[in-house]
């Protein structure tokens, strides 16, 4: 019968070996306990985070976890103790089988620091295992003329446990006939025998009954039985014999199911049935009569299922032949299972990182991962590798753990993702490799600042231009992503004219479209400087600067201004003279205007648009000078009048009129003459009274006269004379000789003909004085400054003064 268990007495040395069992040597990155087998789950097993160096607070903080491969999780982390304990009960024997020593390992992964350690746990057997026999019955064939001393194999038992707890003896119940001997193998298994005492009579005792108990070595001891029945034969005289006590063969693992092994050869002498042997296996276990099967007649081993070299390396069996006589031999078999590489390389990743910075360290580690091949030897030997031209590399930290980390900086404008090719291959002949694919995003920085597409931007836009008009785009490419490549721009802070530069010109924050807030005029600003700033959204933000040259074009919006002769600001009017002694081409005087406008806008020419008498005078076209196109006659009249039109090269084209009042007059030296030898008064009033009075003689004896006689005489010819003379034209570059002379009251000559005259006694000192003497265009050529020039009388009447004065004023040159 069996004893049974007593597990009160192994709970007490859980305790013994929870404190006698933990050694740490985390300086050495290698951390050992021990602990017995079938604790319950949450046991402690060794206090983790002192050996670690740490809070038990700080385990969760740090990501402290365990990280193994391939195994069912045995123990857990109690972040709140800070203790390692078990995870669920666990069976040395499930776990280790026969294993002398029983080791668990793992590592420690403190998560923030990316650092592995290496964790041993041995685990401690208890006797918790009986002996077991394979069969509780088991029937023994002996011939009754055995001798005695004869030995009959029986059945060994078989104890999970190890050490002091596995199979130490057998006992057999008492009899008569038989006793026991104990048998110690090669592989130190203990082989029971039944010896023969005494002879047997099978007319008397056909079966012998016999009680088989094998113990251990616990405390306390434990043990199993099994149920022996001698059967009690007739004589064979002859036992079989194998050819070979032990057999052995070497087999590759990947050998098809079914493939035959090797056959086993016996002989017996005997005849008949005593000679016919049965071959069978002896006290097989479980895992060797599902992987193999033996023909009892032939004596064949082959397999029926396939060898896994990494399952179990050897298989160990014994092989009887009995005859029909009861008479048997065994023969040991050594099934060896040579590794071949059939295992591809593991890859487990631990610990990955799928973004990165690009402005991360090198150094800075990405995955942590390990690797495992199944296989032995130069099969199992691994090699890991990623592609060179990657700024990454491998290092190995710990057992089959790699790190993969940068080697320099990442630049996502060059590479905004990876997709790291991981290759293991083992040493195996063919070699087996495995390829992971570690995906790794690049976190942009804010590293570059916009940039524009040129160095500087020139446009140009039409003057009169509508308000809210576009007039330019610029564009900036900021080769960072996201936020840091929005780009918003704006103008730099300015003024114009001590205007803000905001109120001319206005950007587009996002576009960067460059719009127009007011109308330029050209005549007021030709060009606007600008300075366009371009920043990002990074943070901080970068940004850059570009300027910008808006030229403002002319546009035909000013008419041509007349400079000379101009509007006088008193009220009086303007003659020019043209003595009548003047030759063809004589210049009487020049029209001088300006055009605000620029370039072809601003060119001028002059035309005759309208003439008293045609024929008589000449504009030239770009020098505005008026020439007689004639000799000047007596019949020609004395007051002549021409519109003259200034017109500019634009499209459409602008112009303006003047009109000129011409005095034809050959005797004005002797009115002045005359007006010269009248006594000055230094009375201004008395002044006023001479001038009426030098008008009315100058203008009844000379002028007037003149004129009447002319006058039908020019009248004549006037009609004949005005188709010959409209073609004819002179230029000259100097500024016209004026002759004014001024005269109200004589209404009969020049009605509306009136200017101011001012004569000194030293006509070499005398000057000229026009109503508007600020325009400086006026020229004089060599030919007008030779001749007389033009005369200004001013009436000025006052009733209540006798005295009058004339003051006369000659300009030479």
């Amino acid at each position: 019968m069996r004893s049974p268990p007593r597990r009160w007495r192994c709970r007490e040395l859980v305790l013994l070996f929870t404190l006698l069992g933990t050694l740490c040597d985390p300086g050495s990155g290698q951390i050992r306990y021990s602990v017995p087998e079938e604790l319950d789950k949450g046991s402690f097993v060794g206090n983790i985070a002192k050996d670690l160096g740490l809070e038990p607070r700080e385990l969760e903080d740090r990501g402290v976890r365990i990280v193994s491969r391939g195994r069912t999780q045995l123990f857990a982390l109690n972040l709140r103790s800070g203790s390692l304990v078990t995870a669920s009960r666990i069976d040395r024997e499930e776990l280790c089988a026969q294993s002398p020593l029983c080791v668990v390992n793992f590592n420690i992964l403190v998560e923030n620091k990316m650092k592995i350690y290496a964790v041993e746990v041995e685990i401690i057997d208890i006797n918790d295992n009986f002996p077991r026999f394979r069969d509780e019955e088991l029937q023994v064939k002996v011939n009754e003329n055995a001798a005695a001393g004869t030995s009959l194999v029986l059945p060994f038992a078989r104890d999970a446990d190890v050490g002091v707890n596995s199979l130490r003896s057998y006992q057999l119940s008492s009899n008569l006939h038989f006793s026991l001997d104990v048998v110690s193998g090669t592989d130190g298994q203990k082989y029971p025998e039944l010896v023969l005492e005494q002879a047997l009579d099978r007319e008397k005792e056909t079966v012998h009954d016999l009680l088989l108990t094998a113990l251990d070595g616990g405390d306390p001891v434990l043990s199993g039985t099994a149920h022996i029945r001698v059967m009690v034969l007739d004589a064979n005289d002859n036992a079989p014999l194998f050819t070979q006590s032990e057999y052995s063969v070497s087999v590759p693992e990947n050998i098809p199911v079914g493939t035959r092994l090797l056959t086993l050869t016996a002989t017996d002498p005997d005849e008949g049935i005593n000679g016919k042997l049965t071959f069978s296996f002896r006290n097989e276990e479980d895992k060797i009569s599902e992987t193999f099967q033996l023909d009892s007649n032939l004596g064949e081993i082959s397999t029926l299922q396939s060898l896994d070299y990494e399952e179990s390396r050897f298989y160990f069996m014994e092989v009887v032949a009995q005859d029909g006589g009861a008479l048997l031999a065994s023969a040991k078999v050594l099934v060896t299972v040579q590794d071949v590489n059939d295992n591809a390389p593991e890859v487990i990743l631990t610990s990955l990182t799928s973004s990165l910075s690009e402005d991360c360290l090198p150094g800075t580690v990405i995955a942590l991962f390990s690797v495992h091949d199944d296989d032995s030897g130069e099969n199992g030997e691994i090699t890991c590798s990623i592609p060179r031209n990657l700024p990454f590399k491998l290092e190995k930290p710990v057992d089959n753990y790699y790190h993969l980390l940068t080697i320099r900086h990442l630049d996502i404008e060059e590479t905004s993702d990876y997709n790291i090719t991981l290759t293991v291959i083992d040493h195996g002949t063919p070699p087996l490799s495995t390829v992971n694919h570690i995906p790794l995003k690049v976190a942009d920085v804010n590293d570059n600042p916009p940039n524009f597409l040129q160095t500087s931007y020139s446009t140009s836009l039409p003057e009169n231009n509508p308000r809210g008009v576009s007039v330019f785009s610029v564009m900036a490419h900021d080769p960072d992503s996201g936020d840091n490549a929005r780009i918003t721009y704006s103008l730099a802070e300015d003024t114009l004219q001590g205007v803000p530069l905001s109120s001319y010109v206005s950007i587009n924050s996002d576009t960067g479209v460059l719009y127009a807030l007011r109308s330029f005029d050209y005549e007021q600003l030709r060009e606007l400087q600008l300075w366009v700033t371009a920043s990002d959204n990074g943070n901080p933000p970068l940004s850059s600067n570009v300027s910008l040259i808006l030229f403002v074009l002319d546009q035909n919006d000013n008419t041509p201004e007349i400079l000379y002769p101009a509007l006088p600001t008193d009220g009086s009017t303007g003659v020019e003279l043209a003595p009548r002694s003047a030759e063809p081409g004589y210049l009487v005087t020049k029209v001088v205007a300006v055009d605000k406008d620029s370039g072809q806008n601003a060119w001028l020419s002059y035309r005759l648009l309208k003439a008293s008498e045609p024929g008589l005078f000449t504009v030239g076209l770009h020098t505005g000078e008026v020439r007689t196109a004639r000799a000047l006659l007596d019949r020609d009249s004395l007051k002549q009048s021409l519109v003259v039109a200034v017109e500019d090269h634009g499209q459409p084209p602008l112009s303006a009129t003047v009109t000129l009042t011409m005095a034809v007059a050959d005797r004005i030296p002797d009115i002045l003459d005359d007006l010269g030898s009248i006594k000055t008064s230094t009375d201004p009033e008395d002044l006023d009274l001479t001038f009426y009075l030098v008008v009315a003689v100058a203008a009844v004896s000379c002028v007037f006269l003149a004129f009447v006689i002319v006058l039908l005489v020019l009248r004549l010819r006037r009609w004949h004379k005005s188709r010959l003379l409209q073609a004819e034209g002179s230029r000259s570059a100097g500024v016209p000789t004026s002759h004014f002379v001024g005269m109200d009251g004589v209404q009969a000559f020049l009605q509306t003909y009136s200017h101011e005259v001012s004569l000194t006694a030293d006509s070499r000192k005398s000057h000229l004085i026009f109503p508007q003497p600020n325009y400086a265009d006026t020229l004089l050529s060599e030919e007008s400054c030779e001749k007389s020039q033009p005369l200004l009388i001013s009436d000025k009447v006052d009733a209540n003064k006798e005295e009058r004065r004339v003051q006369v004023s000659f300009l030479f040159r």
